[in-house]
């Protein structure tokens, strides 16, 4: 068992508008919302000390420091694998804060993925960083002439597996979207704030990439977000509710690799979310029916149902029942991405979940659950990934 269960606490959370177009500079929004963040913490700039962002984010933390008036960084880190990194910056932030490396970490996302590039083009070297014959560059050499030349082609393989050995459909993973979608319509920051979906619409929407209708994706989206952490103990005095990091991990399974991993023995599960499912819940001394509510990562809706499978919530194949029984709408057993998720709020590469999480925890949620303690986020299926457990005390 880690040594970081309850001794970190997010404190303070920003976020800008999402949008197709925000009209403004990455770096700039970045800046926007880290010091949003700090002002609802309570805290300065100057009490900044370390930052923490994927390697995809084309803002140094340097260049952010500078534009919010940071003094100084005694720490500062990245974590890889795009949407993969999502929950693993915390996992960063906390090691830093409780091993006393810092004493107030900001983790923060900004991109304009719609209005100044298209981050599902298939473009290695914009979406990956891959530039020249690196390891990985190369690898995409065995799967791009055959048409996997994007993280919808990637994803229409596995979930074409995993609906030929557990029996799942089309309408299984219209579900998904339905329900993200149903939360979304009822909220104001959302893409799709009153535009519900019904599965006759799913079924109608175009294949992107068979199986895969176009309902079944999460959008391009302009936006940045950022969140402080920083001790429990420090977090008791200041003026939000302390959301605590009960547990963090990060995880990758047996001959990895990113976004398509189709030379493992089984390619329509993901060992690297059961890696990070024991970790979570071995560090936490938690079990899944301690797990008030879910934040998956959605970036295409049949990896909601692989993931509750991955994370115990229900057995091998019984995913599509579980969600068709109502199980991720408010009165279910798992109500899930409550904000409308990547599919109906926005793609934030998965930081606007751990937003929402906070939210839901202090009880200042949209679509506010009936006091959650501990609220399960998750980063990208079918890369390195990571995940988090946050809750609050009493």
């Amino acid at each position: 068992m880690n040594r970081l269960s309850d001794r970190t606490a997010i404190v303070g959370i920003g976020a800008t508008e999402f949008s197709k177009d925000s009209g403004r500079t990455e770096l700039r929004m970045a800046a926007e919302v880290v010091a949003a963040a700090l002002r609802e913490a309570g805290l300065t700039p100057a009490d900044v000390d370390g930052m923490t962002t994927f390697t995809m984010d084309h803002n140094t933390e340097i260049e952010v420091a500078r534009s919010v008036g940071i003094p100084r960084l005694r720490y500062f880190g990245r974590s890889p694998y795009g949407g993969g990194g999502t929950c693993a910056i915390f996992l960063q932030a906390a090691m830093a804060v409780a091993t006393g490396v810092a004493d107030v970490v900001v983790c923060y996302r900004s991109i304009k993925e719609r209005s100044w590039y298209r981050f599902g083009s298939g473009d290695l070297a914009m979406n990956w960083g891959q530039d020249g014959a690196t390891a990985e560059a190369v690898r995409y050499g065995w799967y791009n002439p055959y048409g996997l030349t994007t993280p919808g082609s990637y994803a229409a393989l596995f979930a074409s597996r995993y609906m030929h050995e557990v029996g799942a459909t089309s309408e299984d993973f219209g579900r998904v979207s339905v329900s993200s979608r149903a939360y979304a319509a009822s909220n104001p920051e959302a893409h799709f704030y009153g535009k519900p979906i019904t599965l006759d619409d799913h079924q109608a929407s175009p294949f992107v990439v068979e199986p895969l209708r176009l309902l079944d994706c999460c959008m391009e989206t302009d936006g940045a977000i950022a969140v402080v952490v920083t001790s429990a103990e420090r977090a008791r005095d200041l003026p939000s509710k302390p959301v605590l990091i009960r547990a963090a991990a990060q995880g990758a399974g047996d001959d990895q690799e990113q976004m398509t991993s189709f030379y493992r023995p089984e390619t329509a599960t993901l060992p690297e979310m059961a890696v990070v499912a024991e970790e979570l819940f071995g560090s936490s001394g938690l079990r899944p029916g301690d797990v008030d509510a879910a934040m998956f990562y959605d970036h295409f809706s049949p990896y909601v149902l692989a993931q509750l499978e991955e994370f115990g919530f229900c057995a091998r194949g019984e995913a599509a029942g579980f969600v068709a029984d109502g199980h991720l709408g408010p009165d279910g057993k798992l109500p899930t991405n409550t904000h409308g998720g990547q599919i109906g709020e926005a793609y934030m590469h998965g930081l606007n979940g751990v937003t929402e999480a906070v939210r839901q925890l202090r009880g200042e949620a949209v679509n506010q659950l009936p006091g959650p303690r501990n609220i399960l986020v998750t980063a990208g299926s079918g890369v390195p990934t990571s995940g988090l457990i946050l809750g609050v005390e009493g």
